[in-house]
This record gives structure tokens, C-alpha cells and sequence, in this order.
């Protein structure tokens, strides 16, 4: 239910954009993400700094967007938060040699340091080519076209990594806990 909770922007954004224009889409964005963060900070006494992260850069971007009226800066935030998760996965394991990856999971299951080294750099490269990916589409195509990119493809390709990462995840778990897993899921 949580996951599906922080889809609601950006289903408020596309649904504003099919009905108006962009700059009603950006301004509902930015209202529906600061109440998002509001009910949860009410709700948890607390907000992930990854969503206070994206909420910045969509204020700040969104905000350029609607101030000068130019698009341009709402089509540049997927990339600059793509990049930003792609860079800080990177120095965790270049600079500090701690997979954040493996901060965020290895408490729930147990994997042998390069699995989780490799995970963490598969994530670090999607990011940056979704980033890639996004100024490509953004600058190339229309404006609606980017829009559905932006809510459905990059979506549809971040579900279909998770997928490949846990099942590459599940190979590389020892039997006991593949077993356990397998138990939870029959009952």
C-alpha cells in the first residue's frame, strides 16, 4: 500500500496533463508530493530523506517550469534524480566501499559481498541510463509523448529491473533462506 501511496503524484500529474496543460500537471505535482510528504511526516513523525530529495528538485525544477514558463526544467527533474541515485550508489561502493544496496537489504537477506557489489552497480548504471534515456525522449519527442514516458516507461522499466534483480537475488541466496522464502510464500 505505501509503494502505491507515492505513485499518487504522479498519477495526479498525468491525469491534470491529459485534462489541461503542463504547467497545471507541474503545480498539481508539486501541491500533491508536498501533501504526500505532509500526511506521512503527520502519519510517521518522519520523511525519507529520498523522498524529501525528490521532493526538492521537483519544487525547484517545477518551480523554474512554472516562474519561466518553460517545460524544459519539469523534462530535466527525472534525469537529475535518476543521476543523483546512480552517482550516490556509485560512491557508496567506490568511495566508501559499502554497497548502499546492500545497507538497505542486507539486513533481510544474506549474500556474499560481490553479489552485492554487482547489484549496486547494476542499480548505479540503470539510473544513469534511465537519466539518459529521459533526455532523450524528453528533447526528441513530443510533449505528451514524454509524458507518457515519464509515468509508464520509466515505470514499466524500473518494475522490470526489480524483477531481474530479485530473481538474481533468490539464485544467489543460500538454500536455507530460498527455503524459507519459498515457505512464507505457501502460506
Amino acid at each position: 500500500m505505501k509503494q502505491f501511496f507515492e505513485f499518487i503524484p504522479l498519477i495526479i500529474f498525468f491525469a491534470v496533463y491529459k485534462m489541461q496543460d503542463i504547467y497545471a500537471a507541474t503545480l498539481a505535482l508539486i501541491i500533491s508530493t508536498a501533501l504526500l510528504l505532509a500526511i506521512s511526516y503527520i502519519k510517521n513523525k518522519r520523511v525519507e530523506k529520498m523522498h524529501l530529495i525528490s521532493f526538492v528538485l521537483i519544487l525547484v525544477f517545477g518551480g523554474l517550469t512554472l516562474v519561466l514558463r518553460d517545460d524544459h526544467f519539469i523534462k530535466w527533474k527525472p534525469t537529475v534524480i535518476n543521476w543523483l541515485f546512480g552517482l550516490v550508489l556509485l560512491v557508496s561502493q567506490f568511495a566508501f566501499n559499502s554497497p548502499l544496496i546492500k545497507k538497505m537489504l542486507g539486513k533481510e537477506m544474506t549474500l556474499p559481498d560481490q553479489v552485492w557489489s554487482k547489484v549496486n552497480v547494476a542499480w548505479a548504471l540503470f539510473f544513469i541510463l534511465c537519466g539518459c534515456l529521459n533526455l532523450y525522449i524528453a528533447f526528441s519527442f513530443s510533449e505528451a509523448f514524454w509524458v507518457n514516458f515519464k509515468v509508464f516507461g520509466l515505470l514499466g522499466l524500473t518494475l522490470v529491473f526489480t524483477v531481474a534483480t530479485v530473481l538474481y537475488l533468490y539464485k544467489h541466496l543460500p538454500k536455507e533462506q530460498q527455503q524459507s522464502l519459498s515457505q512464507k510464500k505457501d502460506n
